[in-house]
C-alpha cells in the first residue's frame, strides 16, 4: 500500500454524482419480493436524480430491462457483473490525496463476514468502477464495508466495535492496527467506537443504522424508548458514550436524538429499520420512511432532520420496499465528491 496520506470528505460535501447498484434476484433472502424491491430502487434513483446525476451498476443481462425506467432522468447505466446490490459496502470509498486529487479506496470485501456466497463479483466492482471513471486506485490492506464508517471531514470517525473488530473481517488486525489504517486512508486522527449496532443487524452492527454526523461536533443518534426492546440498552449506552466524548479537535459532541420506528419483522426475522440510514444529496437529503404504525415516527424524524438541516430539502421515499432486500437508502448509495473540494 502507498505511504501517502489521504482524507475522506464528509458526505454532505458537494457531490459530482451518486453511484448505486441494481438488485440481483438470486442474492435476495426473499426473492418473491424482487419486483417490489426493484420498484423501490427506481423510486430511490429517481429521487436522487432530482438533486444530482446517478450512475447505476447493472448486470449485463438486466441492462435492457432497467434502462427504460430512467429514460427522462439524469441516470447513466454501466454494465458490470455483480452478486448483490449494496454499493456502499462493496464499492469504492472516495478520498483526496495530498494534492487534493480524487482517489478511490478499494477495500477488501467478503460479504459481511462470509455470510452470503458468492461474493467474488462484488469484490471486483470497486476497481472496475474506478477504472471506468479513470480515478486512481489504492488497494486497502483490510476488509471494510462503507456502511461501517462515518466521518466528519475534520479528522473524526464513528464506527462500531461489533463490526470493525469482528473476527469474521480482519482477525489478524488489532484495534490499533485498524485505527492506523483508518488514519492513513481516511485522514482521521480520532476514532470514536460505539460497542454495538442495532439488534438483529446482519451486517454485524453497521454505524449507518445507529449514528451519523450532522456537522463537525454534531451527531445524530437513533434511540429506543422501550425498555423491553434490546435496542433500549444499546441506545442508552451509545448516548452515554457520545455525551462523554469529544471529536478530533476536542469539541464535545452535541447529540441529537431520533426515535426508532416501531418493531417490524419479515418471516420471523426483525427488520433493521433506521431513519439514520438516510443519504445526503446536493442541497437535500433522502429519508426512508415506513408508513402504517410508523407514520407519527416518520413525521417526527422528518421534523428533527428539517430543523437540523434547514437549508436542505427532505425528500422521503418508501423505506419498506428497499428493506425487503436487507438494508436501506444509505446502504445502497455511494457519493462521488465533486472535482473541487468544497465544504
Amino acid at each position: 500500500m502507498s505511504e501517502k496520506q489521504y482524507k475522506m470528505p464528509a458526505e454532505w460535501s458537494s457531490h459530482a454524482r451518486t453511484m448505486i447498484a441494481w438488485p440481483v434476484k438470486d442474492s435476495m433472502v426473499y426473492p418473491e419480493n424482487f419486483a417490489q424491491v426493484c420498484d423501490g430502487y427506481e423510486q430511490l434513483i429517481l429521487a436522487i436524480s432530482e438533486f444530482e446525476p446517478v450512475l447505476v451498476v447493472v448486470n449485463p443481462e438486466d441492462e435492457a430491462i432497467v434502462s427504460p425506467r430512467f429514460t427522462h432522468a439524469p441516470v447513466e447505466l454501466i454494465s458490470l457483473p455483480h452478486n448483490d446490490a449494496w454499493l456502499r459496502d462493496n464499492g469504492p470509498t472516495f478520498v483526496r490525496d495530498e494534492e487534493n486529487q480524487l482517489v478511490g479506496i478499494n477495500w477488501g470485501f467478503n460479504a459481511w463476514g462470509e455470510k452470503y456466497e458468492p461474493w467474488d463479483l462484488d469484490d471486483e466492482v470497486a476497481p472496475a468502477l474506478l477504472s471506468f471513471m479513470k480515478v486512481p486506485t489504492v488497494d486497502a490492506p483490510l476488509i471494510l464495508e462503507g456502511g461501517s464508517i462515518h466521518v466528519d471531514g475534520e479528522g473524526t470517525l464513528l464506527t462500531t466495535e461489533e463490526c470493525l473488530l469482528n473476527p469474521n473481517r480482519n482477525p489478524h488486525l488489532s484495534k490499533e492496527d485498524v485505527e492506523k489504517h483508518l488514519s492513513t486512508l481516511l485522514g482521521v486522527s480520532k476514532t470514536v467506537w460505539l460497542p454495538l449496532g442495532l439488534e438483529g443487524d446482519e451486517t454485524d452492527g453497521h454505524i449507518d443504522n445507529v449514528a451519523c454526523f450532522a456537522a463537525p461536533g454534531k451527531v445524530i443518534l437513533q434511540v429506543c424508548n422501550d425498555p423491553k426492546d434490546p435496542n433500549y440498552t444499546r441506545s442508552q449506552e451509545h448516548l452515554h458514550i457520545l455525551s462523554q466524548e469529544t471529536d478530533a479537535l476536542g469539541r464535545p459532541f452535541e447529540v441529537i436524538q431520533i426515535e426508532q420506528p416501531p418493531y417490524r419483522e419479515a418471516e420471523g426475522q426483525r427488520l433493521t429499520l433506521s431513519y439514520l440510514n438516510f443519504y445526503f444529496v446536493n442541497d437535500g437529503l433522502i429519508l426512508p420512511v415506513f408508513g402504517g404504525d410508523a407514520v407519527e415516527y416518520d413525521q417526527r424524524a422528518q421534523d428533527v432532520l428539517q430543523q437540523v438541516f434547514p437549508n436542505r430539502k427532505i425528500r422521503t421515499i418508501d423505506g419498506m420496499a428497499i428493506i425487503l432486500e436487507g438494508g436501506n437508502v444509505h446502504c445502497t448509495t455511494q457519493q462521488v465528491p465533486s472535482e473541487r473540494s468544497t465544504k
